[in-house]
Formats: C-alpha cells, structure tokens, sequence
C-alpha cells in the first residue's frame, strides 16, 4: 500500500542482510542439527548462513525456565565454532514469570504481562554463558588464523 493507501506492486531482489529466526514449533528447532539444516537452506539458496536463535517460545516449550538450557546448547555450538549463529533472543525482565492484568489488582513492578521471562540474575548468567561461548569461538578464529 502506497503513502496515499492505494494498492501497489513492488519487487525486490531480496535483502541479502537477512537472517533466520529459529523459534521452534512442533519442537524445538535450536539444536546442532536443526542449526545445521537452516545453514544448508541458506547456502542453498545462495545466501549466507545467518541464524538467530530464539530461547523461549516452542524452543524453551513456553516454560521461561528452560532458557537458560536452550543458551547453554547455543553457548556451546559457538564454542565449537559455529559463525552463522549471529545473535539470540531472550525473554527477561526484573522479576521473573508473568501475570496477567486483573482489574483492580495491584501490578508487581517488572515482571512481564505478555511471554513468561527469566529474572534479572539468571539473565545475567545466561548472558555470561553466552559471551563465553563467543570468547571461544573467537579463540579458535585466532588459533586457525
């Protein structure tokens, strides 16, 4: 739809700094070989191999404290070198769980009323484990180079 909301046709040759979200579905999807299965879509559609792995949704099975084992996995495949893992998303927030939004009743201050998250420290953990996953794949990068 155009700035003046009438229909229109566009066509692009497609965006070559795009990336692959896996965020799990029947199961879960951020496992070595479900990683290595949407590198392999990637080459074979000419792209670089770019994953982004979602911790929560279907890959933590809707349950915020499997996160931080769904990292760990990621946190481990980057210490074994793998570059096409680019990035991960985390549901956080101060406190951890969710609640819903009743009338009249008094909100606890950061916890989420939308996906169940992981609390701050444990957050602070899962990123520690994350960013020593990278320190040693960037360690192999020089060991190779």
């Amino acid at each position: 739809v155009t700035k003046d909301g009438r229909a229109a046709i566009a066509s692009t040759s497609g965006n070559e700094d795009g990336h692959i979200i896996l965020r799990g579905g029947k199961q879960p999807n951020y496992d070595r070989e479900s990683v290595a299965a949407a590198m392999a879509a990637s080459i074979e559609a000419k792209l670089d191999p770019r994953i982004m792995i979602d911790a929560s949704h279907a890959n933590s099975r809707k349950n915020p404290e499997n996160q931080p084992a769904v990292l760990q996995d990621v946190a481990q495949q980057l210490a074994d070198g793998n570059h096409a893992i680019i990035g991960s998303m985390v549901e956080s927030n101060i406190v951890g769980g969710r609640q819903d939004l009743i009338p009249g009743k008094q909100l606890v201050y950061g916890q989420s009323v939308t996906d169940g998250c992981i609390d701050w420290p444990t957050t602070v953990e899962t990123l520690d484990t994350l960013a020593s996953g990278v320190k040693a794949r960037r360690a192999t990068n020089k060991a190779k180079a």
